[in-house]
């Protein structure tokens, strides 16, 4: 079973709408297991509409287009499928006491081209917009594709694909396989590598596919199956998570779309019940910040240092000044010095820090980019990490601070004393 999506409106061709009908609907089709292979976006043209409405009735079992049901001149989709058709345009009884009742109440004058709302092919289902005033409606064909109408604005037609269409369409097409997905979240390596490194996995997939894409400062994988029951599935798909981890796991993080490296981290942290605390530099506030944004970290995380100035730095967390005088600001003695004493100040589990060059100019000799970052973790040795970061000032604080909580990351997995 095959749909392709078609999207109606000169607005979304001309940047002025973003086209999220097609997203919402394309989920939607996935849940009933219908394949979508293509997406289309076409102006208000009837000629134009007209030739893709016969290109995706060629390749489908099932055209869905959405948008241009309204009464305006360029609302023009449901005239051209019924032309296309060679079917009539019918009316809708309790669309049309519905438009003329909002009209009534509200004390306006209804103007003639609003009955076209209410509108639909002959010998389609009309589907009721509990949202706004346009009919949708569901056409099956015997000699063609069959054809579904959904109206443009997002909330209506969420309302009527999920109420209306969907159990229409599952009554039509019955039960079928349906595909399932998990996202898996990497970071430390790059899209291109992880490609190459899982080559004969991508190249041999069959039942699971594995589909790459590169995020801000992170990579992740799509694994889709499709198959009669989750669970079916789930099996397909946690055998390539297994052959996965085992090629790249020391840079796999966790699942979910809605996941990140910050919310990972310190969830773990708060589980672990291990406090922190930072001592900042070139970042400034922006871990501090950004482990502030997810919910809960108020338990574990007492408050933290900015300490962007050298006199700060012995100030704020004693920090030697014959370390900043014979080794620099920007050194692996700095950063080791800022990391354990923050975490003195706050007596805290973990204490971290940044210090080093966010540009555009060098420091200390140092180039932009160049980055230290010191870890003092419970009663373990002081450590710190020297990176080199490419990018503009903002990226390559931002990129510390993923580096930051990567090297947390690490060392709450090798932490024997957790998994006990």
């Amino acid at each position: 079973m095959q749909a392709e999506i078609i999207a109606v409106g000169t607005e979304i061709l001309l940047g002025q709408i973003t086209n999220t009908n097609s997203t919402y609907i394309a989920r939607g089709l996935a849940e009933l297991g219908i394949d979508s292979y293509y997406q289309t976006v076409v102006g208000d043209n009837r000629q134009r509409l007209s030739t893709v409405l016969e290109i995706a009735a060629q390749r489908n079992d099932l055209v869905i287009l959405t948008g241009g049901l309204g009464p305006t001149k360029d609302d023009l989709t449901k005239q051209t499928l019924a032309h296309y058709l060679n079917v009539a345009l019918v009316e809708d009884q309790a669309a049309m006491q519905k438009i003329t009742a909002w009209f009534a109440t509200n004390d306006k004058v209804m103007t003639a081209n609003n009955r076209l709302q209410a509108l639909y092919p002959a010998g389609a289902q009309p589907l009721t917009n509990h949202n706004g005033m346009a009919v949708g409606a569901f056409y099956q064909s015997e000699n063609s594709a069959d054809f579904l109408l959904l109206p443009g604005p997002p909330r209506e037609l969420a309302v009527m694909f999920d109420s209306e269409a969907k159990p229409k369409l599952a009554a039509a097409y019955g039960e079928q396989a349906q595909i399932y997905s998990r996202v898996m979240r990497f970071y430390g390596i790059s899209e291109s590598e992880l490609a190459t490194r899982l080559h004969p996995l991508i190249d041999e997939q069959q039942a699971v596919t594995i589909a790459p894409y590169a995020k801000t400062n992170e990579v992740t994988l799509r694994l889709s199956a499709q198959a009669m029951t989750e669970t079916a599935a789930r099996g397909m798909i946690d055998k390539v998570d297994h052959q996965i981890k085992a090629t790249v796991g020391p840079y796999f993080y966790g699942y979910g779309d809605d996941n990140s490296l910050v919310t990972t981290v310190i969830n773990q942290m708060i589980a672990a019940k291990l406090s922190i605390t930072a001592a900042e530099s070139l970042t400034a506030g922006l871990f501090q910040s950004t482990i502030g944004s997810v919910s809960g970290v108020s338990a574990i995380f007492p408050g933290g240092f900015v300490t962007y100035a050298n006199e700060a730095k012995h100030q704020l967390v004693n920090v030697p000044q014959a370390i900043i005088d014979a080794e620099g600001v920007v050194s692996e003695a700095t950063a080791k010095a800022m990391a354990s004493g923050a975490k003195q100040q706050l007596n805290t589990d973990v204490g971290i820090s940044f210090t080093g060059v966010a540009g555009p100019g060098t420091l200390e000799g140092q180039p932009a980019g160049t980055v230290w970052i010191g870890l003092a973790y419970r009663d373990r040795p002081v450590k710190a990490k020297q990176y080199h970061f490419a990018g503009n000032r903002q990226q390559i604080r931002e990129r510390s601070v993923m580096a930051g909580l990567d090297l947390l990351r690490h060392a709450l997995n090798e932490d024997t004393d957790l998994k006990k």
